[in-house]
């Protein structure tokens, strides 16, 4: 199996967690979406990322490659089975892919990206101001997490939404666990998890070895 993307991106860390969270082994290829080659072209005609490749099936985006995953292997179910459960991951998962990426994009794109990656300088208003934007999802996820998980067992909602805060911690962001106890408390279980703590490896390997 191969993993087109880059581990910064959120979406690509999400199907990297999954793959480990449920035993499988797969090649991480770096991959530019603004800059596509014919290999992932093939499996990302709309130069999505992150996309796949298992054995000659190709697929593209997060929600679709966790799905075929979640069907097809054994290892942590990752979308419930029990249809609430199952309503309740995919919800999770879609407001942290549609609302707080979005809203917290500017933090990762004024910190890091222009000034570590373009060398130009960022808009720091921009940033403070997605600060304020991403507080009113993190307050809804603040009221939704459990004692365990968010609102149930592991799923891919609690990927989804653990992928996104350790991209902005990329930025010197960091979860004021103060304003949210729940979800600081919640955040370190998701990195006691072997699954979680696999997937981090492997990318503190790869951005170690490209200098960032």
């Amino acid at each position: 199996m191969k993993i087109y993307g880059f581990p910064l991106s959120p979406f690509v860390r999400k199907v990297v967690v999954a793959i480990h969270e449920k035993g499988l082994e797969a090649e991480l290829v770096p991959s530019n979406p603004s800059q596509p080659d014919e290999e992932f072209l093939a499996c990302s005609p709309f130069s999505k990322i992150p996309a796949m490749d298992d054995d000659g099936f190709k697929l593209a985006d997060s929600t679709a490659i966790i799905a075929y995953l979640d069907a097809k292997y054994s290892g942590t179910r990752l979308i419930p089975d029990e249809p609430q459960a199952r309503g309740k991951a995919i919800w999770f998962e879609e407001v942290v892919d549609t609302v707080l990426v979005p809203a917290g994009a500017p933090i990762v794109v004024n910190r890091f990206l222009r000034p570590r990656i373009f060398g130009t300088e960022g808009d720091e208003a921009a940033a403070l101001a997605a600060e304020e934007a991403i507080r009113k999802p993190l307050d809804y996820f603040e009221g939704a997490v459990t004692d365990g998980w968010l609102d149930g067992e592991f799923s891919v909602g609690d990927v989804a939404l653990a992928s996104v805060l350790r991209t902005l911690s990329y930025t010197g962001w960091s979860l004021d666990g103060a304003a949210y106890p729940r979800l600081a408390a919640w955040q370190t279980r998701v990195g006691d998890r072997q699954g979680w703590q696999a997937a981090i490896a492997r990318e503190n390997a790869i951005f170690a070895a490209s200098g960032l």
